[in-house]
């Protein structure tokens, strides 16, 4: 219900928005032909006018360069300095632009999920899966008591968690989505949330990831001198989003996190993290490099060779094994369609009406009135949409940078808050769809509590670090 909510509001403010900016500003007369069928990086022209028709302000900085740009409103004069164009450039596509997209998105996933579902069905045939639920047992038993002993679904967590650490976007999304199904055959309500479905996806949504390699590739590709500066920033804040997941559902659900077992793990981790951020520090920026696909190309492979040599030792069909998970995989991505389309067309109302603008003007206002610096500010938009849309959440990362520079402290801020969790809205959607999931319970509001804290504690790095 609560997601049902937060869907409709999003539909009803984006279109009040819209319709504010529609009656009372010249500028927007065509926003609902944005809203519907506009297309990511459309020119929309407004009018042409004479130079002198501007604002002294405007004029004054069209003389000075030919182009300018005032609250996503473009101004550019012609070679006599006479007629000014006058147009905006849309953001994102329109609703039905966006539906075509949650599509090709499913489709997308087609070839990753049925890879590694197939491998999947390789490991859990040959007996790999329950192997790594033993090994985690004592620390997720804790975590989520309602789990029966070494149930195979802490080996498909475990396997998410660590693709996740690594960075692996493409293999913690099946896995996840394995993990999903196997805990739902534990659900007795099969359209409600069950606490370990909720504590996995908090915990899977604070992406807790040791080298943000895309965000460092993005950085370098834009002329940043220290591209690889904001990983130590990053990986805190995913650390502190994570553990504030752990801590917001362990208070729902009324788990003791203050055991010996459950210490000496998080201790553990810390301490392996630790110790790998001191040796990552005293590498170059292409010693990283080198060593991130490493660690990220080489544990794919790793996982593949152990996989396979299990399966031939336990003598089982490994190639039939890999075509039942694959079938799996490719059906998977046919039952998210509907859930992902449904999202992200409320994701673009949002953004192609304006609501971030006016969310981000407020509270540039609001730093301002109470004496804080506002520059933080210019990075949030990256964070406002990041629980929303991963790819919009990066558009405005790239756009930051380029308006204050890779190297700026808005740039880097962006760029901290692109790594700091993952996309709330986006995996709610995919993994309860995949599952069939109605009713989310509280998973809205605990995930949202712990981008909170990974927000807060992005900017307060950005500031010890980059400041």
């Amino acid at each position: 219900m609560v997601l049902s909510r937060i869907w409709s509001a999003f539909i009803i403010i984006a279109i009040l928005v819209a319709s504010v900016k529609y009656l009372f500003s010249d500028h927007y007369k065509a926003i609902y032909n944005d809203m519907v069928v506009g297309k990511s990086g459309d020119t929309v022209q407004i009018a042409t006018k004479n130079i002198n028709e501007l604002s002294p302000d405007l004029k004054a900085a069209l003389l000075l360069k030919p182009e300018f740009d005032e609250n996503r409103i473009h101004y550019k004069a012609d070679s006599a300095k006479t007629n000014v164009a006058v147009y905006r450039v849309q953001e994102t596509d329109g609703v039905i632009g966006t539906s075509e997209t949650a599509v090709k998105i499913c489709l997308g996933l087609v070839g990753i999920m049925t890879l590694f579902m197939g491998f999947m069905s390789i490991a859990e045939k040959a007996g790999g899966i329950n192997l790594l639920s033993r090994l985690i047992q004592p620390f997720f038993s804790k975590l989520f008591p309602e789990i029966p002993k070494n149930h195979p679904s802490f080996g498909h967590m475990l396997l998410n968690f660590s693709a996740n650490l690594l960075g692996l976007d493409n293999a913690a999304t099946p896995f996840g989505l394995k993990a999903m199904e196997s805990l739902q055959t534990l659900n007795p309500d099969k359209e409600k949330a069950s606490n370990p479905q909720i504590m996995f996806l908090c915990l899977h949504a604070g992406g807790l990831t040791l080298i943000p390699v895309s965000i460092i590739a993005i950085r370098a590709s834009m002329g940043s001198q220290t591209p690889t500066d904001i990983f130590l920033p990053c990986m805190i804040a995913t650390f502190s989003a994570t553990m504030a997941a752990m801590i917001v559902v362990s208070l729902y659900q009324k788990i003791n996190l203050l055991q010996p077992i459950v210490i000496a793990y998080v201790g553990g981790i810390s301490a392996i993290i630790g110790l790998l951020v001191v040796y990552l520090l005293n590498l170059t920026k292409e010693g990283l490099d080198n060593f991130s696909m490493l660690l990220s190309n080489g544990i794919i492979l790793l996982i593949f060779f152990a996989i396979v040599l299990g399966g031939v030792y336990k003598k089982i069909n490994v190639f039939d094994a890999f075509i039942d998970g694959a079938k799996e995989g490719f059906w998977t991505c046919v039952k998210i369609i509907p859930y992902l389309v449904g999202m992200l067309i409320a994701i673009s109302l949002l953004r192609t009406s304006g609501v971030f603008d006016v969310l981000i003007s407020g509270m540039k206002w609001v730093a301002a009135v109470v004496g804080f610096d506002t520059r933080f500010v210019d990075g949030l938009p990256t964070a406002l949409i990041k629980p929303l849309s991963g790819s919009g959440a990066r558009g405005m990362m790239v756009d930051t940078m380029q308006t204050f520079g890779a190297d700026s402290f808005q740039g880097r801020l962006a760029a901290v808050l692109q790594g700091s969790s993952d996309t709330t809205f986006y995996v709610i959607a995919v993994y309860f769809g995949a599952v069939g999931i109605k009713n989310t319970r509280y998973t809205v509001t605990a995930m949202l509590l712990a981008d909170l804290v990974g927000i807060i504690t992005s900017v307060i790095l950005a500031y010890l670090f980059f400041s």
